[in-house]
């Protein structure tokens, strides 16, 4: 078959005939990028890379007639045969007679991981020939719990208790050694510090299950749990130092600009050619990955987990629909019980071309399916934004579409969609060459403050050069940035309103004002005036506040005021105005 504009950078690379087409009509084009990083990449998706400065695209109607007069090879994968799946005489096949038996049942607290340890038969492949879960009831309460295989014999069956209580639970299997199995869990009530998992809350915000505000002011580290051992507990000591409440992170290694890294361990185990047995997890990644979640709980920090991306050379984006629906149920099944999980479907998910809307829309239907606990969900957007109205979309994660306009954006997507509004990318503080990751820190925490009166949550994400690519927003490490103190300067601000939130208030044309009833903020963002002349509200007093969102200032008028004052202000960006009720 001829080669199309839908071929893969791998297949056109390696064919000598159309490489030469190539170097022909875009000269110079092996040396744009490391291609190696983006082998699954289609070649209409990089070669408008060729514009010139200020040109337009370039017509490339030669290339693609003179490419579709060779003969392509595809460099096939050949693509797995669904697996068997749960047999009904999985235990006859390997002459299992005896019960399997409950290795350990520890006590939980509510919002703690129950977890039933079973030890059982491990012949054949238990990931995709045995299916076992739980029911778990106290008093009228009823909830199914799937478990899953962590090798060597060992089943595991994760529950988050919703309340304290002795829960019984009987296990169901077609494996009739798992079958039947029956106990109790007693489950104290939560510890100091144990608010629950995050839920949404006033349409617009959230909070722990317990009713303690929550804001979501996090940071990016897309790759840090592949990194070496020492590098990621660096992020984690990091992160106790910062003031971030949740990180977005993704479960495959990422292949991109600046990360070139193998890690030391996959999801997937190998056949015997190398190819991935997405039939076989390999149960040392999960391990590290659930332990760096649990190093994230005891931080209070929530791992906002991305499940797919499209910045992959390895193949896991590229999986059959069976290898998708699997890993789904194994992961969830696995981490669903940790209470600061939430799931990203995908970073990116419009830039992954082997998905359809169809795709996400099943995917979200596993998970669903599989989520005992019911954790946030949501999906991440690149050039195109999901349906956020879609009714398994508990939150908003927003990519900017623009490169400069951006979080004043905030309020028209709250207003559109009806959900919180989390930019998660609206860019970085760094010195990369690319347009995403060069912000000033203060542009990084300009765009902070311009969601936060707006209504919403803008992520923080760091990218200065380093010259081992340890770049905090791929790999973690350390912080080199100006924004984040100052990011939690504005995080404290937020949680002192009376209501723990900032919702977008009517304002003036030259500001934007946001808070409560009883604690208003004006923002001039990059306006410098030296005064400005405010109208409190009628009916009460007000304190008036000068708050310095860069030095993290506050200077308060000496006594309460009311109707109109002329408040004096230093001539600087980035200042704000708050007043509160006396």
């Amino acid at each position: 078959m001829p080669f199309t504009k839908n071929a893969t950078l791998a297949d056109v690379l390696a064919d000598p005939q159309a490489s030469a087409v190539l170097d022909h009509h875009l000269p110079g084009f092996r040396t744009w990028n490391d291609w190696t990083l983006s082998p699954l990449a289609k070649l209409a998706e990089v070669t408008g890379w060729a514009r010139g400065i200020g040109g337009t695209d370039p017509d490339l109607t030669a290339l693609w007639e003179d490419l579709g007069s060779l003969e392509s090879s595809p460099v096939v994968n050949k693509i797995p045969a669904a697996p068997l799946g749960p047999q009904p005489d999985y235990d006859e096949s390997g002459c299992v007679g005896s019960r399997a038996v409950i290795d350990s049942i520890p006590s939980a607290q509510q919002w703690g991981v129950a977890e039933v340890v079973l030890k059982g038969p491990s012949h054949g492949n238990p990931f995709t020939a045995v299916e076992i879960h739980a029911t778990f009831r106290c008093g009228s309460a009823s909830v199914q719990v799937g478990g899953f295989y962590d090798g060597d014999g060992v089943y595991r069956i994760r529950f988050m208790p919703p309340t304290p209580g002795q829960w019984a639970f009987k296990t169901s299997s077609n494996a009739s050694s798992l079958d039947g199995i029956a106990g109790t869990v007693d489950v104290t009530g939560r510890h100091d510090g144990n608010h629950g998992p995050v839920v949404v809350r006033d349409t617009f915000h959230f909070a722990y299950k317990d009713g303690t505000p929550y804001l979501p002011f996090g940071t990016t580290a897309y790759a840090w749990t592949n990194q070496t051992q020492e590098l990621q507990d660096q992020t984690l000591r990091t992160l106790a130092e910062s003031p971030f409440t949740k990180i977005r992170m993704c479960v495959f290694p990422k292949s991109y600009s600046y990360n070139a890294n193998e890690p030391d361990h996959y999801a997937y185990a190998r056949n015997s050619d190398g190819s991935w047995d997405f039939t076989r997890f390999d149960v040392a990644f999960f391990r590290n990955l659930e332990q760096r979640i649990l190093g994230l709980q005891r931080l209070g920090i929530e791992a906002d987990l991305i499940l797919f991306h499209p910045y992959d050379r390895w193949g896991f984006s590229d999986m059959p629909a069976w290898a998708d629906d699997l890993y789904l149920s194994y992961i969830v099944r696995r981490l669903g019980a940790y209470r600061n999980v939430w799931w990203s479907l995908a970073n990116e998910y419009d830039f992954m071309q082997t998905k359809t809307d169809n795709d996400w829309e099943r995917f979200a239907a596993v998970v669903g399916r599989e989520d005992h606990a019911g954790h946030l969900i949501s999906i991440h957007n690149g050039a195109k934004f999901y349906d956020y109205t879609r009714p398994w979309v508990t939150h908003c994660s927003i990519q900017r579409t623009d490169n400069y306009l951006s979080a004043e954006n905030t309020d028209s997507w709250r207003n559109q969609w009806g959900k919180p509004a989390v930019i998660d990318e609206v860019g970085y503080e760094g010195d990369v060459a690319e347009g995403w990751g060069n912000l000033s820190p203060q542009e990084m925490l300009r765009r902070c403050w311009e969601g936060a009166v707006r209504g919403g949550y803008v992520n923080h994400g760091e990218t200065y050069l380093d010259e081992d690519d340890v770049i905090w927003w791929a790999k973690g490490g350390t912080l080199k940035g100006q924004s984040p103190a100052r990011i939690g300067f504005l995080s404290r601000l937020v949680a002192e309103s009376p209501s723990g939130r900032w919702d977008p208030l009517p304002g003036d044309w030259d500001s934007r004002t946001g808070g409560d009833e009883d604690h208003r903020v004006i923002y001039l963002g990059l306006g410098r005036p030296k005064f400005r002349s405010i109208l409190v509200p009628a009916g009460s007093a007000w304190h008036v506040d000068v708050i310095d969102t860069w030095n993290m200032t506050i200077d308060t008028l000496s006594d309460p005021v009311e109707g109109r004052v002329v408040v004096d202000l230093p001539g600087r960006e980035y200042i704000a105005i708050r007043i509160r009720r006396a």
